[in-house]
């Protein structure tokens, strides 16, 4: 699959429900209604629309949500594409809020899981109860020490929040270095009412970067996973530091990848309203022919770029949806 600006679609995200076990501040709003059930695409729709996917170029799927791993079944849906690893997929990962880690890491392990990204913005227990509101970091730690225990590698990504936890980011690195996972920092996206107003939440990463150069020697790095993150080595740590900056400065000119809800929504754009609905030809007919045609279309009106923005002189989001309901 290529895009009308020549770049070739390999990397699918697939997000398997919008529900999550914690109601983080810059994500969604506490009191939160979710999707009903008959709208969900089964777990069976899922596997058959990525097989549709890899048949046509996909080579990376990273499974999302909500939080993925509270969706029934699903390890069920991680053996029938970890069967596919080697074998048309080159990689199965999945980004998590490492809640339910504890249980699912071993398991994630033996479907072919090797890498995982886990959410974690802070390392102090009553901040991170503030930012999720329902979450326990005692359990969101034992779950990385369980993944790393089953083997996965693992990469820690911390949204930069103003005045939250902006002067532990050093410390977080050091942490997540010294444990020998990657870390990735990423700006505040304007996704979906979070009853605030992000303007106080934004942290530019611009900013953040000067900072950590006064206390790390960041030298250059070639190293990529596939998505958008660019990567600096810490020479203190030896350890690898990504930047993910939607806005102060957007990665859309060497964007492979695609996002498909729990709904069957197709998002050629994180950033973009544009969709394409998947379910219906998917469950038209038992051939793939109607679904094929219907991503084919999808791809030729990828847009060029994103139009997030944070403005001041407007508490609206620039995008309406949450990103529970995209995935991450």
């Amino acid at each position: 699959m290529v895009d009308p600006f020549g770049r070739a679609i390999t990397y699918l995200r697939v997000s398997v429900t919008d529900r999550c076990d914690f109601r983080c501040v810059y994500c969604m709003a506490e009191d939160m209604t979710f999707l009903p059930k008959k709208d969900l695409l089964t777990i069976e729709e899922l596997e058959r629309l990525c097989m549709a996917f890899i048949a046509k170029g996909v080579r990376k799927i990273r499974i999302t949500g909500g939080e993925p791993l509270v969706r029934r079944n699903i390890m069920t849906l991680f053996q029938a594409l970890g069967r596919q690893v080697g074998a048309g997929l080159d990689e199965l990962t999945v980004t998590t809020n490492g809640s339910q880690l504890e249980r699912f890491a071993q398991p994630l392990y033996d479907a072919g899981v090797r890498r995982i990204n886990v959410s974690l913005d802070t390392l102090d227990r009553a901040k991170f109860k503030a930012i999720t509101r329902w979450g326990e970091l005692g359990k969101v730690m034992a779950g990385i020490d369980a993944a790393q225990k089953a083997g996965l590698q693992i990469k820690i990504n911390a949204v930069a929040l103003k005045g939250v936890n902006e002067a532990e980011l050093p410390e977080m690195i050091r942490w997540a270095h010294g444990q020998g996972m990657d870390m990735t920092l990423i700006e505040t996206m304007p996704m979906g009412d979070i009853d605030g107003d992000r303007t106080d939440q934004y942290l530019p990463l611009s900013l953040v970067r000067a900072r950590l150069a006064e206390l790390f020697t960041l030298e250059e790095s070639a190293y990529r996973t596939g998505g958008p993150a660019r990567y600096m080595r810490v020479a203190e740590t030896g350890g690898r530091l990504g930047f993910i900056t939607p806005l102060t400065h957007n990665f859309c000119e060497s964007c492979n990848r695609v996002r498909v809800t729990c709904t069957g929504t197709l998002f050629m754009c994180l950033g973009q309203e544009d969709a394409a609905d998947l379910r219906a030809p998917l469950r038209a007919s038992e051939g793939n022919e109607l679904l094929d045609k219907a991503i084919e279309e999808a791809i030729s009106r990828k847009p060029k770029g994103h139009d997030f923005v944070i403005d001041r002189r407007t508490s609206r989001p620039g995008v309406k949806r949450h990103m529970s309901v995209t995935g991450g």
